[in-house]
């Protein structure tokens, strides 16, 4: 795209009606005529190149409508878990972005662009605390790639926060051009106590996003106009853990996940950069100790 194409795109980004074009994109993503969904899936896959040989149901034939193939499974086999005691691994498919440590509250959107830290969890300084000059990754899921999210590290939910905002697109073009945008853009933050410390999973919407889902709620983004927080009981008799490897969500239709630990207690692989493409279940880092 031309920078001239690139400007044109952004500026459309602020004058589209985003919310209403995303609910509109999700009643034709659950249409279940035979006919339409098929057409509408096949062309995606064409469209994208989308490997449905990694699908555990490969033809579009097979599902009921278009959000059920994006959403799809892949055969277990592919995405083995990096089994180490120390191993951190990719919540998902998709590009790592910026990452590294914070510089106290703040993480790198993109070149020339940085956004808060106390802002992308909500605005509140307690819940924002346990990660200041602690680690961050960003990773974007395109169109094409796997889109369920799953955990990095074996945790237990201690809290779920819906935070209502806009839907800009997210890509490579958007990043570098709309500021702050991960903290504007709706969201749903999930924070557990994990061995390496706390850890938060922000799932970020975008255009065209009809709704994020975690295993434990189901649907939590109801495009509601007030930040929405849950509490989980961290007993033996309330208590929700998810062990390494496990579903934690996932997105109808796009977008992206920015993971974040405490300081001083994980590495990331040094082997990555941005730009590396990352598969789920593979190794992104490892704790400082068993």
């Amino acid at each position: 795209m031309s920078a001239l194409g690139n400007r044109l795109f952004v500026l459309a980004q602020h004058l589209v009606p985003q919310h209403l074009l995303s609910r509109l994109t999700g009643y034709v993503a659950c249409c279940r005529v035979c006919w339409f969904k098929t057409r509408l899936i096949n062309g995606f896959i064409a469209r994208y190149g989308v490997d449905m040989q990694s699908a555990r149901r490969e033809s579009a034939e097979d599902y009921e409508h278009f959000n059920a193939f994006f959403t799809r499974r892949l055969k277990a086999h592919l995405r083995p878990i990096a089994s180490g005691l120390l191993d951190i691994v990719s919540p998902a498919d998709g590009t790592l972005g910026q990452f590294g440590e914070l510089d106290s509250d703040t993480l790198v959107q993109a070149k020339g662009h940085s956004y808060s830290l106390h802002e992308l969890l909500g605005g509140d300084a307690k819940r924002a605390a346990p990660f200041i000059n602690g680690e961050y990754a960003t990773i974007y899921l395109s169109p094409r790639d796997y889109h369920r999210v799953h955990m990095p590290v074996s945790g237990t939910l201690r809290e779920m926060v819906y935070i209502p905002g806009k839907l800009f697109s997210v890509n490579s073009v958007t990043t570098g051009a709309v500021p702050r945008l991960f903290a504007r853009n709706e969201r749903v933050v999930c924070r557990f106590d994990t061995d390496r410390g706390p850890l938060a999973i922000v799932l970020v919407g975008a255009m065209i996003v009809s709704s994020i889902h975690t295993v434990w709620h189901g649907v939590v983004a109801p495009h509601a106009g007030q930040i929405e927080a849950f509490t989980y009981e961290a007993t033996e008799d309330g208590a929700i853990r998810l062990k390494k490897g496990e579903e934690l969500g996932h997105f109808s239709l796009g977008s992206t996940v920015i993971i974040l630990f405490g300081p001083n207690q994980m590495q990331w692989d040094q082997t990555m950069t941005s730009g590396t493409f990352l598969k789920f279940g593979q190794t992104i880092g490892s704790g400082d100790k068993p």
